[in-house]
C-alpha cells in the first residue's frame, strides 16, 4: 500500500529526510567533523564566492595544478548531475586556471540528480578539495542495526559504488560486524573490519583509523556513517575520500553545535515550516491533502484514499493536542501545494474532544480561506457534537463524512 512505500519515496528525496529523525550535513561538515576527531581525510576549503574559490584552488593546487570542485548538495549523484542552465556534472577534477569558469557555472545555480527530483537543490557552497593519489578503493558504513539492537560495521574490500551494487557484484566479499555500545569496538574487531577490507598498507593504523570513525560515529550520536570510498592512499594510509553523516534527532538537546550545521535551504520549504510549529509534515505528488492527528492513523488514511482511486498530497500528523494556530498554519501548509484539490481532515478525538476539535478546523477553515473541497471525519468523544458543529458551520464545500472510508470516497469523489 502507499503508506508503506512513503519511506522509499522520501528517501529518494535526500535532504528530507529531517522528518524522519535524522539530520543530514554536508560533505565538508563531515569531513570537519571527521578530521577534528582524527580520521584521515582529503585537505579541502568550503567556499561561497568567486574570490574564496580562487583563493582556496591555489592552496589546494597539487604538483600539476589541480583540484577537485565539489557541489554541495544534500543528495547523492551528484557527479552525473546536471544544472539547470545545462551544464552537467556536479564533481569536476580541474585546473586552477578553470576554477573560476566552474565555479559561474555551478555556485548558485541548481542542481538535478537522481536523488533530487526534477526541482533540484540550490548549491550554495562548492568544496575545493586537494585531488587524492588513491590506490584502491574500499566500502566502509556504521548502521544502526535492529536485529542486533545496536551498531553494526559493514566493510568491503571493493568501493566506490553503492552498497546495492556491491551486494549484489561482491556478496561475499562484505562482512558484518555488530558492535556492542556499551563496551565499545575491540582491538579484535577493529583487525576483523581490517581484514575484511583487505589492507594492503600498515594495518596496525589501519585499525586505529575503523576506531577513530567508530567514535565519530558512536559520540556524534549518529545513525548512518558511510564512507564509500575508504581509500588506501600510494602510501598504505587508509582515507575517508567521502562520507556520509546522518545524526539522530533525539540527541539535538546535546549535539547543539552539530545541529546548529542544519542546511535549510536544502529541504522543503513547506517542511521547514512545519517544523517550526512542531507539525509532521512530507510532501508527496498526489491531489488529496491529508491532516490527520497520529502518524499511524496518517498512513492508514492514505492508504484508504489511494485504495478507492484517490493519491494524497502529504503525510501530515498534527498530533493529540493540536492548537488552533497549529491548524491554521497546518491548513496554509497543504493550500500552498498547488496539486491540492481537496483536503480530507481525519481526527480521532482521544486526548482531545471532538467538539472542540470540530469547533477549531472550522474556525482555522474560516480564517485561512479554504477554496477546495474539505472533508471531515471525526471519531471519538463527544464525536456527535462534533459532527452538528461541522454540519452547521454554513462553509460551502466543508463535508462531514461517517468513517475513514466514506470520508476518502467523499474526498475522491469531490475531484472526479
Amino acid at each position: 500500500m502507499f503508506a508503506r512505500r512513503l519511506m522509499a519515496a522520501t528517501a529518494a528525496r535526500g535532504a528530507q529526510l529531517q522528518q524522519i529523525r535524522m539530520l543530514n550535513v554536508h560533505e565538508y561538515q563531515g569531513a570537519d567533523l571527521m578530521g577534528k576527531m582524527g580520521v584521515n581525510v582529503p585537505p579541502g576549503i568550503a567556499v561561497k564566492s568567486l574570490e574564496e574559490a580562487v583563493a582556496a584552488a591555489s592552496k589546494m593546487a597539487d604538483a600539476e595544478g589541480e583540484v577537485v570542485v565539489k557541489s554541495q548538495v544534500l543528495a547523492g549523484g551528484r557527479g552525473l548531475g546536471t544544472f539547470k542552465n545545462g551544464f552537467k556534472g556536479g564533481v569536476h577534477v580541474a585546473k586552477t586556471a578553470e576554477v573560476p569558469g566552474l565555479v559561474e557555472k555551478m555556485l548558485g545555480q541548481v542542481l538535478v540528480t537522481k536523488q533530487t527530483g526534477e526541482e533540484g537543490k540550490p548549491v550554495n557552497t562548492l568544496y575545493v578539495a586537494q585531488k587524492m593519489q588513491l590506490a584502491r578503493e574500499m566500502y566502509f558504513a556504521i548502521a544502526l542495526d535492529r536485529a542486533s539492537a545496536g551498531p553494526v560495521m559493514i566493510a568491503c574490500s571493493e568501493g566506490g559504488t553503492s552498497i546495492e551494487d556491491l551486494a549484489e557484484k561482491f556478496p561475499e566479499k562484505i562482512i558484518k560486524v555488530p558492535v556492542d555500545l556499551r563496551v565499545g569496538i575491540t582491538q579484535e574487531q577493529a583487525m576483523q573490519v581490517v581484514s575484511g577490507l583487505e589492507v594492503r598498507g600498515d594495518v596496525a593504523a589501519a585499525a586505529e583509523q575503523i576506531k577513530a570513525i567508530f567514535n565519530v560515529f558512536s559520540k556524534s550520536d549518529c545513525t548512518l556513517c558511510e564512507v564509500n570510498p575508504l581509500a588506501e592512499s600510494a602510501d598504505g594510509r587508509l582515507i575517508a575520500a567521502d562520507a556520509k553523516l546522518n545524526f539522530d534527532d533525539n540527541a539535538s538537546f546535546r549535539q547543539k553545535e552539530l545541529f546548529a550545521l542544519r542546511d535549510t535551504t536544502q529541504e522543503d520549504p513547506r517542511e521547514v515550516e512545519a517544523a517550526k510549529a512542531d507539525l509532521n509534515y512530507i510532501g508527496l505528488d498526489g491531489s488529496i491533502g491529508c491532516m490527520v492527528n497520529g502518524a499511524g492513523l496518517a498512513m492508514a488514511t492514505m492508504d484508504i484514499i489511494q485504495l478507492h482511486g484517490g493519491s494524497p498530497a502529504n503525510f501530515l500528523d498534527v498530533g493529540g493536542s493540536a492548537t488552533e494556530e497549529q491548524v491554521v498554519l497546518a491548513f496554509k501548509l497543504l493550500l500552498s501545494d498547488p496539486k491540492v484539490k481537496c483536503i480530507l481532515v481525519n481526527i480521532f478525538g482521544g486526548i482531545m474532544k471532538c467538539d472542540v476539535i470540530a469547533a477549531g478546523v472550522v474556525a482555522a477553515a474560516k480564517q485561512v480561506g479554504v477554496n477546495v473541497p474539505l472533508v471531515v471525519r471525526l471519531e471519538g468523544t463527544n464525536v456527535e457534537m462534533g459532527k452538528k458543529i461541522i454540519t452547521e458551520a454554513g462553509m460551502p464545500g466543508l463535508i462531514s463524512a461517517d468513517d475513514l472510508d466514506d470520508a476518502a470516497k467523499k474526498a475522491v469523489a469531490s475531484i472526479s
